[in-house]
């Protein structure tokens, strides 16, 4: 919204320019008072079409080049000089204009005129140029040039490029409602384009997996915090060549920051690239109690495990639970006695022996 009111001031203030050339007395276009307005609009319109239409350029050459209104003062300042010595080599008074005082001083008065419509029409243009480039990558630039920060909230640590994976198992929203995450999170527009196609699969499994990613991802920006940016890396030359868990791989490096997943491959393939990653199954893995070998637990068996006589059941938080002799008390709440712990690339499992029923008081009455 903020850039398209923009474009139509910077189209109203090049017709205002026109307008204003064409109100001086003194003015070089004479009679032709509607053509430096309809000059003044074609030139305001065929910028705007570059803008809009032309491909993003790639930030590391341009990211420089223009910096705000000041940045846009600064180099239409600088084409002024140019603007001066191009006038005065191509715009000379006649002979009758230059014998006469009289006329030699229209003249004057005439290409100063002149010098100031295109000077104007150079500020406005740049300025306009200058402001729609930050506005359409003032995200690269928090994350290119460091020491500029367009808001009090980009400071901090770095970023976290979020994976689909991880949207859709949906912790992630508890987490970042804790507050504990101050980071930004990102979520490049491929990473959003992988999920509605999951949405729209004609599987049910897969359709309901990319909705809850959606659904998680709409409660993440409705929080508000941490902050979450809306990504459009679509401008550069690497989309079409790499997947989606490379094409991650590389934003991440670009931006310095880190990738959030629960995906095993994609975590080891980061670790392969130098990308830093943080696995949100070994975080939870690693909120788990630790338990020692002799501490007593309780747990209902479920179902017999692997070896003859095993009995498996689940802790509340799924941590897995292997108990020798456990096999002839299942559907029941047993006691044991850990014997060691294992970790695995699912999760952590206890093991333990000597299993005896164990029922649990009865509920109080109401």
């Amino acid at each position: 919204m903020v850039l398209n009111i923009l474009r139509a001031l910077f189209v109203l203030l090049m017709a205002a320019v026109g307008w204003n050339y064409i109100n001086d007395a003194n003015s070089p276009g004479g009679g032709m008072t509607w053509l430096l307005v309809s000059v003044a609009l074609i030139i305001g319109v065929s910028i705007l079409c570059l803008d809009i239409l032309a491909p993003r350029k790639k930030l590391a050459v341009f990211s420089a080049a223009l910096f705000g209104i000041v940045v846009g003062l600064m180099i239409a300042y600088a084409f002024s000089y140019v603007v001066l010595l191009m006038v005065d080599q191509y715009y000379q008074p006649s002979t009758l204009e230059a014998a006469n005082p009289v006329l030699n001083e229209g003249f004057l008065k005439k290409r100063a005129t002149l010098i100031e419509f295109i000077d104007m029409l150079l500020g406005v243009s740049t300025c306009y140029l200058s402001i729609s480039f930050i506005l359409q990558t003032k995200d690269d630039f928090r994350f290119i040039i460091p020491y500029v920060e367009f808001s009090k909230q980009t400071k901090g640590a770095r970023p976290m490029l979020l994976d689909s994976s991880v949207l859709i198992d949906g912790r992630i929203g508890e987490v970042a409602g804790t507050g504990i995450i101050e980071s930004q999170m990102i979520v490049p527009r491929f990473i959003q384009a992988e999920l509605q196609r999951l949405a729209d699969s004609s599987d049910k499994m897969i359709r309901a997996r990319g909705r809850r990613g959606l659904d998680i991802l709409t409660k993440l920006q409705a929080n508000g915090k941490p902050e979450v940016i809306d990504y459009d890396s679509s401008g550069r030359d690497d989309n079409k060549t790499l997947d989606e868990d490379q094409h991650l791989l590389a934003l991440a490096k670009e931006l310095n920051g880190r990738v959030l997943t629960n995906d095993y491959n994609l975590n080891k393939l980061a670790q392969l690239r130098g990308v830093d990653v943080i696995n949100l199954n070994e975080l939870a893995n690693a909120m788990k109690p630790e338990v020692m070998p002799g501490e007593k637990m309780i747990v209902q068996l479920l179902k017999e495990g692997d070896l003859a006589g095993q009995g498996v059941g689940y802790l509340d938080d799924g941590t897995m639970v292997v108990v020798e002799k456990g096999a002839g008390f299942l559907h029941q709440d047993v006691e044991f006695i850990v014997t060691n712990t294992r970790q695995t690339v699912q999760g952590r499992m206890i093991f333990g022996r000597n299993p005896s029923p164990r029922s649990l008081p009865d509920t109080p009455p109401a």
